[in-house]
């Protein structure tokens, strides 16, 4: 009977820690006062009961690791198939032009450490690890857990375990620093003044209508919701096996390849929603009569719902005694991430958002050391009705984040080639694209933000 229930176990053991977090948010005054989102309580109360600390929940890694994952492509398909006003502003694609630095600055001094690290102390350590910076940090712990499994199989031992405990260490930088960033930026009277041209009436969520669900109906329209998910969710699933069919024999940069997309499961299904999306819109505006339809208000709470479990199940996974080796190297790693993110995004923020430049820093720096609630959770603490133009950049950034940082998922794919093939010099060349990317990133935003102020 415990097998068959395992899975329904550990999710019950999830909620219920979910109950205790909410009831300690509200009752304690000083998580009520922490900018943390309820999900990260539940985590790390998870582990804490877990059984490396005291005992009290045994949890089982693999299931949590596999809830994990496949959360995270759920949350994102759910969020990809949301309807919005798309349209192309110069705003938008600098927002996703500026996430994707970031990452790039956060891949360059994360991997540049290792290699210097490696180099030096930790002899045996694999440099590649520091990429898992950007992802922990930027991308967060599902990301950075599905990328450092596929690695287990390639032969890094340890790997989501080490995407997750960056990730952790990032939720700890964006809401603890956070708050002692936002302290700093509320009492600089450079950053006081929010922008004149502010948004009337911007709703942090999105309302339901009172018709938007219909009483009564051949299928629940929550059912409908799942459905759609799952369906393309079934379509990323099929063309992931594709292509592992077809990558596999080509070798092992083919093999690697093909374990690096199955990480990034998410993106592809992300891919597919919104091309789904935008098909559907077609079809409505040439007149063809719809009796379904994808909720916006149903999909924000299924998003919702996967990425709060998928954090508190993420922090909860990560194995303390497992980091070893990789105790002091993750420490140095996330420190170094974390103060130069900030740097970086009080430098080129202000150049690329003058007008809403404190939000626009704490939004970011949330989104990109935690998730986008850690992002929104600090905007709304000095903007509480989201007047700025802080939440648009943070969510239509991140869409077109995803064109500029597919040559990501190509750059990290180089240092793991060179590791299984014993070539470290594929480890220089990684650096070397890092940069020169980067250095590109950053001469367009800079010259697209001079261009749009003449």
């Amino acid at each position: 009977m415990t097998e068959s229930w395992a899975i329904i176990l550990d999710f019950s053991l999830l909620s219920l820690l979910m109950v205790i977090a909410a009831i300690l948010k509200a009752r304690i005054p000083f998580l009520r006062r922490l900018i943390i989102p309820t999900s990260m309580v539940a985590g790390f109360l998870g582990l804490i009961m877990g059984s490396e600390l005291l005992g009290w929940i045994l949890f089982d890694a693999d299931l949590l690791g596999n809830l994990v994952y496949h959360l995270m492509g759920i949350g994102f398909i759910a969020l990809s198939l949301k309807e919005r006003d798309v349209h192309t502003s110069p705003g938008i694609i600098n927002s996703g032009m500026l996430i994707v630095s970031t990452y790039l600055i956060q891949g360059l001094v994360g991997f540049g450490l290792l290699l210097l690290l490696g180099a030096t102390l930790f002899l045996n350590i694999f440099p590649g690890v520091g990429l898992l910076l950007p992802l922990g940090f930027g991308q967060g712990p599902g990301q950075a857990y599905s990328i450092g499994t596929q690695w287990e199989k390639l032969g890094l031992e340890g790997g989501g375990n080490l995407g997750l405990t960056i990730a952790g260490v990032g939720f700890i930088w964006a809401t603890v620093v956070g708050i002692i960033l936002m302290n700093f930026l509320v009492k600089n009277k450079r950053y006081q003044q929010l922008t004149a041209n502010i948004k009337e009436n911007q709703p942090l969520l999105e309302k339901m209508e009172p018709d938007e669900i219909p009483l009564s109906d051949a299928i629940d329209k929550l059912t409908y919701q799942i459905a759609l998910i799952g369906t393309i969710y079934l379509v990323t699933y099929i063309t992931l096996y594709g292509l592992e069919t077809v990558l596999t024999p080509l070798g092992t940069y083919g093999a690697t390849l093909a374990q690096l997309l199955i990480g990034f499961h998410f993106l592809i299904g992300s891919m597919y929603a919104m091309v789904f999306r935008l098909l559907l819109n077609k079809w409505r505006d040439a007149g063809f009569k719809l009796e379904h339809s994808p909720n916006n208000y149903l999909l924000q709470r299924i998003s919702g719902f996967s990425f709060d479990y998928m954090i508190a199940a993420s922090i909860s996974a990560i194995s303390i005694y497992a980091l070893g080796e990789y105790l002091i190297p993750i420490l140095t790693l996330t420190t170094a991430g974390g103060i130069v993110t900030i740097a970086f995004l009080l430098w080129i923020v202000p150049r690329v958002f003058p007008d809403d430049q404190m939000t626009n820093i704490l939004g970011f720096y949330g989104m990109l050391t935690g998730t986008i609630s850690t992002g929104l959770a600090l905007v709304k603490a000095v903007d509480p009705k989201f007047q700025s133009n802080t939440t648009e950049n943070l969510v239509m950034g991140s869409a077109s984040a995803i064109l500029f940082g597919f040559v990501l998922l190509l750059i990290l794919n180089i240092p793991v080639v060179g590791y299984i093939q014993n070539q470290p010099v594929m480890y220089i060349y990684t650096f070397l694209i890092l940069l020169v990317y980067f250095l590109l990133l950053l001469f367009l935003l800079l010259y697209r933000t001079r261009k749009s102020t003449d």
